[in-house]
């Protein structure tokens, strides 16, 4: 009998692995314990001695340069796919960005600028993923992309991401009833917080994670393994009844007042 979280043979694609911390690199590392076939993409030439012994280390077939704030690159890379595999099964979205001066201050005295480049970096971007995604994912398929509780409650300092991250859930659903009938599956994992690179861009981030260790029920926060695990699972066949879903995994946070 083949274990519950199998993916041998099947073929994955990581977006946003920053360094080995990464939400992105837990799952990678899940992906992989679990037999897929990987690639992954870093930012730029700055970040890739940071991506590339992480995607090494997990096996992965080859890595490819993704700014998807540069017109052209994200066709390149799905073409890469098409040429290099033939097809695809699963990929993992974790990427977001807002400018610093519109990510530190309130929502209210946020520029359109920055929130515009927000919601393209950290949500049309999927959508973009998932249109180029359809025609390899012949047989079904998988997306996932990586949220977080601000988006449906306030969470302080975490400021112009909750509404962005909020319209990121809204589009995995219905990006799941759109895509459907074509068998390709789409989720939303919503992990608790997590000390990552990314994280450290809000303020006062540390607060946030002392008090998480205080108040869940288990008393442990979450790591990137716990993600990656889940991730891994919602890639699988275990999973193929399951999609349009918003999945805490936050030690049970999301239970709590």
């Amino acid at each position: 009998m083949k274990p519950l979280v199998d993916l041998a043979g099947k073929r994955g694609l990581v977006i946003g692995i920053a360094n080995e911390n990464s939400i992105a690199a837990g799952c990678t590392r899940a992906f992989a314990h679990a037999g897929a076939r990987l690639a992954a993409t870093y930012l730029n030439e700055k970040a890739r001695p940071f991506v590339e012994p992480v995607a090494d280390a997990m096996g992965c077939e080859w890595i490819a340069p993704l700014d998807v704030r540069e017109p052209g690159q994200l066709e390149t890379l799905f073409e890469e796919v098409r040429t290099r595999w033939g097809g695809l099964d699963f990929l993992l979205h974790s990427i977001a960005f807002a400018p610093r001066e519109d990510l530190h201050g309130r929502v209210t005295d946020c520029s359109a600028e920055g929130f515009a480049l927000a919601m393209d970096v950290s949500c049309h971007s999927f959508i973009r993923m998932a249109r180029l995604a359809e025609p390899l994912m012949r047989e079904g398929g998988c997306l996932m992309c990586v949220t977080f509780y601000g988006s449906e409650r306030v969470v302080e300092h975490y400021n112009l991401m909750g509404p962005v991250k909020a319209a990121l859930e809204s589009t995995s659903r219905y990006l799941a009833a759109e895509l459907g009938p074509a068998g390709i599956r789409v989720h939303a994992i919503s992990p608790g917080p997590i000390a990552t690179r990314a994280a450290s861009g809000i303020a006062r981030f540390d607060e946030l994670l002392e008090r998480t260790a205080a108040s869940v029920p288990v008393h442990e926060r979450v790591d990137i393994d716990d993600v990656g695990a889940l991730a891994a699972f919602l890639a699988s066949s275990a999973a193929r009844r399951i999609t349009g879903t918003v999945i805490p995994v936050d030690a049970g946070e999301h239970i709590m007042g």
